[in-house]
């Protein structure tokens, strides 16, 4: 049998099952740390200790243990599905083969680079800078990587019910555009290792040293130019330094050095009237360095990416440089992962909603929806309360306020309607061509999306994923079923560590709609003002309190936390927790709570709260999520929290001047 070939089924598989840990695991806990001086190290110091972070990982979390988990079950379906024999429908068949594909080593082993090799080709066939329009757009549908830019739809700013065209900025091989700008010495350390890790892409490609150093400084060079032209990620913060909304011949006479009529019929675009240009001056940028440079120069910046994106699809010697700058050097990351992991996590990226129906029949029953639409209706009633009750707002900013609470869609576990992928073509036997298929179709179902009426029903995240989200512009949460499931969610515990942990994550996301960005979108998620102007600087000056208090906080060495660009996660971490609170305590309040595990039903809320963030980080990935990750480590997530909660230090007993409590006078309160 060829290595990584998924044997044949011989007798009957077994039910595959999740794990079970609790949502409270006492365990987890250091009794010996006092909950009033750190109640995070309190709740997690057990965890951190028996949870050494694994070597094929960045770092070591609850959230990531149950990603794992989940890693595990998809892969029991995928080797049941990918079996030769087995009876199939088509979606199976389709994750199946997709599987099989990717697991047939010695198969992607012998292709080498081949599944790139037309690519550089019709690279090296180019005889004008204009010719890199079309080129670009054909990258841009098969590798899923921004070549050059970001482009695809998006919903107007303006009127949410209608899909335009959108070009952001990209082009990047490094994770931001700091990476490029900044001049301290790890920065300069890193963007040396990177100049090291494009020129041994290009050796991978069959050139001399001595070619491949000068290719890769030129790669460097123009990525520099395109970074420096790049909006930062603060900034982007901003919807409205976002909006550039204009007509072709606007953006031809932006960007004339660039062929748009020949990008966008190759990328096979509907014909539109209007797009948004998120970064004018990027393309600017853009526009300027087509003109300046020379053709081959960009014929060696395309050469990479083009093999740059598609290394984890390749041969090992492309798999393993990828790896070892990504995830070892930058992440820290001490092994590769194993070949099944990567091939799992690849077909709920590319065919996340077919792999998804299989998930939900096995793990997420009708009741366990109802019940956590009753825990979102609960906490959306204590958003309402807690308007209404503010005393710093106006009237007239709480009804516009309440009816955008109203009006937020509650996505739970799963699309009501299944994206169909019968049209992309899966072959068992071409594991990097699968790639480019799901890429391109994905493409497609993308821009097609472009002057069409808005589905409200799309979701962004596939059913297994272990995660949840807010979109300001659909104004909806959307809860995956992989995230509702222990130790996250856990129907076998009582409510209170479970409103701590999932009640709070459901506050979370509804109190996005209300944090600094997406307070700017109205019910309907377009972006307009419903503020009147005096309540505004008065939610400026609250949320100022929270991104004061976490500038004070340490990352890694001597970096902080860039409290502008996590404001928003902080302002609804803080929110949601409250929120969480109210809610448990209207679930419960017909019942009598009694003790368990020597803990008050209120300890068991803050630690089932505490718990979900219990981690162990790599410095190295610390220092990529402190440029990168809009959300502060963990520890700050709950200690950051509590210090603002009078109900924590009463559940615990913390006395004032203790490092988890704050005089009344300096505790920040948002919603």
């Amino acid at each position: 049998m060829a290595q990584g070939q998924t044997p044949p089924a011989t007798q009957t598989t077994p039910e595959l099952v999740l794990p079970y840990i609790p949502s409270l695991d006492l365990a987890s806990m250091d009794k010996m740390a006092d909950p009033c001086v750190n109640f995070y190290q309190y709740s997690c110091g057990g965890w951190k200790k028996n949870n050494p972070i694994p070597p094929d990982q960045a770092s070591w979390s609850v959230y990531g243990k149950l990603y794992e988990d989940n890693l595990l079950f998809l892969r029991g379906i995928l080797e049941q599905v990918a079996a030769n024999g087995q009876p199939r429908d088509a979606v199976a068949q389709q994750i199946g083969d997709f599987y099989a594909a990717c697991m047939d080593e010695a198969a992607v082993e012998k292709q080498g680079i081949a599944p790139v090799r037309g690519y550089l080709d019709a690279v090296g066939s180019l005889k004008t800078v204009k010719e890199i329009a079309a080129l670009a757009a054909q990258l841009q549908m098969v590798s899923g990587r921004s070549v050059l830019f970001e482009a695809g739809s998006t919903q107007d700013p303006d009127n949410s019910e209608v899909v335009i065209a959108e070009l952001d900025q990209g082009g990047l091989g490094l994770p931001d555009r700091d990476y490029y700008t900044k001049d301290d010495a790890k920065s300069k350390e890193t963007r040396e290792r990177y100049l090291q890790h494009v020129r041994k892409v290009f050796e991978l490609m069959g050139e001399t040293p001595e070619a491949a150093k000068k290719d890769a400084e030129t790669v460097m060079r123009l990525e520099t130019a395109l970074a420096k032209a790049s909006m930062t990620r603060v900034d982007r913060r901003d919807p409205y330094k976002l909006k550039h909304k204009m007509k072709l011949a606007d953006l031809n006479a932006l960007a004339p050095s660039f062929d748009w009529a020949a990008y966008y019929s190759t990328a096979q675009y509907p014909r539109f009237e209007i797009l948004n240009v998120d970064t004018p001056d990027f393309f600017k940028e853009v526009n300027s360095l087509l003109a300046e440079e020379p053709l081959d120069n960009w014929k060696t910046y395309l050469r990479f990416h083009i093999v740059d994106a598609a290394s984890p699809y390749l041969s090992s010697p492309f798999v393993n440089e990828n790896f070892e700058f990504y995830r070892k050097y930058l992440r820290g990351a001490k092994e590769q992962q194993p070949r099944w992991k990567r091939c799992v996590s690849f077909a709920d990226r590319e065919l996340g909603e077919a792999l998804g129906q299989v998930y939900v029949a096995k793990v997420f029953s009708p009741e366990l929806k109802q019940s956590t639409l009753d825990m979102v209706r609960r906490i959306e009633d204590a958003m309402a309360l807690r308007i209404q009750q503010l005393d710093w707002m106006s009237p007239e900013t709480k009804e516009q306020a309440l009816r955008k609470l109203h009006g937020i869609r509650n996505k739970i576990g799963y699309p009501d309607k299944w994206r169909d992928y019968s049209s992309v073509k899966i072959a068992r036997t071409d594991f990097a061509g699968n790639m480019a298929r799901t890429s391109q179709f994905e493409h497609h179902r993308d821009i097609n999306k472009i002057g069409k009426p808005l589905d409200r029903g799309e979701w962004g995240m596939s059913p297994p994923t272990v995660n949840a989200y807010y979109n300001a512009q659909m104004n909806d949460i959307n809860f995956p079923a992989g995230v509702l499931q222990p130790p996250l969610y856990d129907a076998k515990l009582d409510a209170a560590p479970n409103y701590g942990n999932t009640g709070g994550t459901i506050g979370h996301e509804l109190t996005h709609g209300f944090d600094d960005e997406g307070s700017q979108f109205d019910a309907d998620g377009n972006l307009k003002n419903w503020w009147t102007k005096a309540d505004r600087e008065k939610f400026d000056a609250r949320t100022k309190c929270v991104e004061d208090q976490y500038a004070d906080y340490i990352v890694v060495d001597d970096i902080h936390i860039n409290s502008k660009l996590t404001l928003g996660e902080d302002v609804a971490d803080l929110g949601g927790e409250i929120l969480a609170y109210i809610a448990w305590q209207d679930a419960t309040k017909a019942q009598s709570l009694s003790p368990r595990d020597g803990l008050t039903p209120e300890q068991r809320f803050f630690i089932g709260f505490a718990q979900w963030a219990c981690s162990n980080e790599r410095p190295e990935d610390l220092r990529v999520r402190a440029a990168t990750d809009p959300h502060s480590p963990g520890e700050y997530r709950i200690n950051g929290v509590v210090v603002n909660m009078p109900e924590f230090a009463a559940a615990f007993g913390c006395k004032r001047g203790q490092p988890m409590t704050k005089p009344p006078e300096k505790v920040c309160k948002v919603w």
